[in-house]
């Protein structure tokens, strides 16, 4: 993962640079606003070279190259780059995204920030770590107490939901994050920087890492109806057990909560 985060380090100051001064190439993956860069393949590489050369049987899914067969029950999860909206635009919210599934249950989630250099990590059964120190979701009462993050996603109906959701929680939360990396949202609330995290469409890579954190950490993460999230969920509600309880209840009927698909 750090070498992943150094390649990123690394071309990061190009992106504030004008276009035509950059040498790291940005386009569009699918949709208007996905976007991939060369950061995002170099990074992918550097991962894949060291995990095929450990674990040469176990499963990939790679957010860039996609899904690389195994025969060990062992599955990694990656996003090399988690923020690349952020990092096209030369914003440092980023994150590299690295769990391992055995089975039907994660095992091991990392999550990086090569712009601060923290590393947040989780073993099943094991607790949550911040650069080794332990770390547990926030202890607030309230919603009104509540820094919540969010992200709009690619999906426009959808994020006028979130708006509108929002606009309805206001002025019942303290304030409103939007990180532009779910994996970093995630994991921020593990750390218990947010006391909340919500988004409705993610991908597996964006959450695999997070699910373990939170957990570990002593939160809770569910899909938008409330069952248990899984890297497969496409969304997420991500907080302490009180908080995440009160905030149900709060978005109860809306059509973002609605909108999770059958």
């Amino acid at each position: 993962m750090r070498a992943a985060g150094a390649i990123i380090n690394g071309l990061l100051p190009q992106m504030t640079l004008p276009a035509s001064q950059r040498t790291v190439k940005v386009s569009n993956k699918e949709g208007w606003n996905n976007l991939v860069t060369d950061a995002d393949h170099a990074a992918e590489e550097a991962i894949l070279e060291r995990l095929n050369a450990a674990f040469p049987t176990h499963a990939i899914v790679a957010e860039e190259s996609g899904m690389h067969a195994g025969t060990s029950g062992y599955a990694w999860y990656i996003d090399p780059l988690d923020g690349t909206r952020n990092f096209a635009s030369g914003v440092s919210q980023i994150c590299v995204n690295l769990a391992l599934k055995h089975g039907d249950t994660i095992v091991l989630g990392l999550t990086y920030d090569p712009v601060r250099d923290e590393l947040l990590r989780a073993v099943e059964g094991g607790g949550a770590y911040l650069d080794g120190q332990p770390v547990a979701v926030g202890v607030q009462t309230t919603l009104r107490e509540c820094l919540l993050g969010c992200d709009m996603g690619y999906k426009d109906a959808e994020g006028k939901m979130l708006l509108r959701m929002l606009a309805d929680l206001w002025p019942n939360v303290q304030s409103v994050r939007m990180m532009g990396s779910a994996a970093l949202g995630v994991a921020y609330v593990a750390a218990g920087r947010f006391d909340l995290y919500v988004h409705h469409y993610v991908q597996p890579w964006d959450i695999a890492p997070g699910l373990l954190l939170v957990r570990e950490a002593g939160g809770i993460a569910t899909d938008l109806r409330g069952a248990d999230a899984i890297p497969e969920s496409g969304c997420i509600v991500a907080a302490s057990p009180r908080v995440h309880d009160l905030f149900m209840r709060a978005t109860e009927g809306t059509d973002w909560r609605r909108s999770q698909p059958a």
